[in-house]
C-alpha cells in the first residue's frame, strides 16, 4: 500500500508491496505540493546560506540536517500508513454484516487517534493525518503540557490529561522527549485499554548512535522495557538505522512534511520495504503492523476465517493481485485453528524482536 495510498502491503512480490505502500501515502487524486513553482529569492546568495557562518568542525556535522529531515519524514509517512490500514480495517468491519453488530456492541466504529506531545514532530504528524487520511479532526485528541498556548485546527481537541487520552484512544502516538519517558509511562500505566495500539517515537533511534548496526537483543531489551513501563504489550516502535550516504540530501528537498507526502520521489525513498537516502527500517516493523491488524480482530472475538477475509479485503480494495494471507502466514503451521476460533493475541514485542512465521513470509516474498 505505498504507491497509491502509501500502498505497501505484504503480498507476493516486493513490487506489489511497493505499489501498495505508495498509493496509501499519496492518493492518485491528492493535490500536488503548493510549494512547487515557488522561487527561492535567496538562491545564489551564499552569504545567507546556513553554511556561511559554520566553522570547519561544524561543517562536518552538516549531514545531520538531512538525517533529521529524513527521520521526520519517514516517521510521519509510516505513522500515516499505519493509521490508514487501521482505519480501513475499521471501515470494512463497519460494512460487514456479519461483524457489524458485534463490533458496534464492543467498540465505537470510528478510529480514535491520540497524540501525546505537540512539539515539532507532533505538529507535523497532526497535519499529515488531517491532510493525507480521511480521519476527521473530531477523531483526533491531543495531550500537551500547554494546551492554551497551542493552535490546532478546528475540531481537534487539545488538553493536558495523558490518562484521559490513553483511555480514549484506539491508536496513541508518543511524540514526547526521551527525558519525559518515565513520567509518561507512569501516567499511562494501567490506563491503556488492551486494544489501544501505542506507536512510540520516543526510542525510534538507537541509543548508541555511534554504531551503524543495532543488535536484536538490544532492540528486544528496549521493547520489553517500554512495554513493562507501560504495562502494555500492544506497542509498535519503528527502529530506524541511519548512515551517511551520497543520496541523503534528497530529504532536504521539502519544507513541509504534509506537502512533501505528495512527492513521488520521497514516497519511493520512504517505502519501508526498500528505503533509500541512508535510512532503513527492519522487516520486523512490517510484521508488527500486520500483527496489529490481527490483534484488532482478535479483540472483538472474530473467527480466524473472518479475520483473514477482512485483512485481505484491505489489500483487495486497492486492486492488488496478491496471494492472500492465511493462518500459516501468522502462526506456526503446527497450530490448528478452527475457522470460527479467534487468532491468539500476539505480543508486538515478540513480533518485532523474534523470528515469526510472518517474517519468514515477508522475507520469502522478495523477488
Amino acid at each position: 500500500m505505498w504507491e497509491n495510498a502509501f500502498k505497501s502491503e505484504v503480498g507476493v512480490t516486493m513490487t506489489t508491496q511497493f505499489r501498495f505502500f505508495c498509493r496509501q501515502v499519496n492518493p492518485v487524486n491528492s493535490p500536488t505540493s503548493n510549494l512547487q513553482g515557488m522561487t527561492d529569492i535567496c538562491s545564489g546568495l551564499t552569504i545567507l546560506s546556513l553554511e556561511a557562518e559554520l566553522t570547519v568542525d561544524e561543517k562536518k556535522l552538516i549531514y545531520l540536517r538531512a538525517r533529521y529531515a529524513g527521520l521526520t519524514f519517514c516517521g510521519c509517512a509510516h505513522a500515516v500508513f499505519v493509521c490508514k490500514l487501521v482505519h480501513s480495517l475499521k471501515c470494512i468491519l463497519k460494512r460487514r454484516t456479519a461483524a457489524k453488530e458485534l463490533y458496534a456492541s464492543k467498540r465505537r466504529s470510528e478510529l480514535s487517534v491520540g497524540i501525546l506531545g505537540l512539539g515539532y514532530l507532533g505538529k507535523q504528524l497532526l497535519l499529515c493525518l488531517l491532510k493525507k487520511t480521511s480521519i476527521r479532526p473530531t477523531q483526533i485528541k491531543i495531550s500537551t503540557r500547554n494546551p492554551a498556548e497551542e493552535r490546532v485546527p478546528p475540531g481537534v481537541e487539545c488538553f493536558f490529561n495523558n490518562r484521559c487520552l490513553a483511555a480514549w484512544a484506539d491508536v496513541l502516538f508518543l511524540c514526547c522527549l526521551p527525558s519525559h519517558l518515565d513520567r509518561i509511562c507512569a501516567d499511562l500505566h494501567s490506563h491503556l485499554q488492551k486494544h489501544c495500539l501505542v506507536y512510540s517515537f520516543i526510542t525510534a533511534v538507537p541509543v548508541n548512535r555511534y554504531t551503524s548496526t543495532y543488535s536484536g537483543w538490544q532492540l528486544a531489551v528496549l521493547m520489553q522495557t517500554l512495554a513493562e513501563r507501560l504495562g502494555h504489550s500492544f506497542v509498535l516502535k519503528p527502529q530506524y538505522q541511519v548512515e551517511v550516504c551520497d543520496t541523503s540530501d534528497l530529504w532536504l528537498s521539502y519544507s513541509c512534511v504534509a506537502e512533501a507526502l505528495s512527492d513521488p520521489s520521497l514516497i519511493e525513498a520512504s517505502c519501508p520495504l526498500a528505503m533509500k537516502g541512508g535510512i532503513t527500517l527492519g522487516l520486523n516493523w512490517v510484521c508488527g503492523v500486520l500483527y496489529s491488524l490481527l490483534n484488532i480482530c482478535t479483540n472483538i472475538c472474530l473467527g480466524s476465517s473472518e479475520t483473514l477475509f477482512l485483512i485481505n479485503s484491505i489489500f483487495a480494495e486497492s486492486c492488488m493481485n496478491n496471494e492472500p494471507l492465511n493462518v500459516e502466514s501468522f502462526i506456526a503451521s503446527t497450530s490448528f485453528l478452527h475457522p470460527n476460533e479467534s487468532f491468539p493475541w500476539i505480543s508486538l514485542v515478540d513480533a518485532q524482536t523474534k523470528k515469526t512465521p510472518l517474517l519468514h513470509f515477508v522475507m520469502n516474498s522478495k523477488p
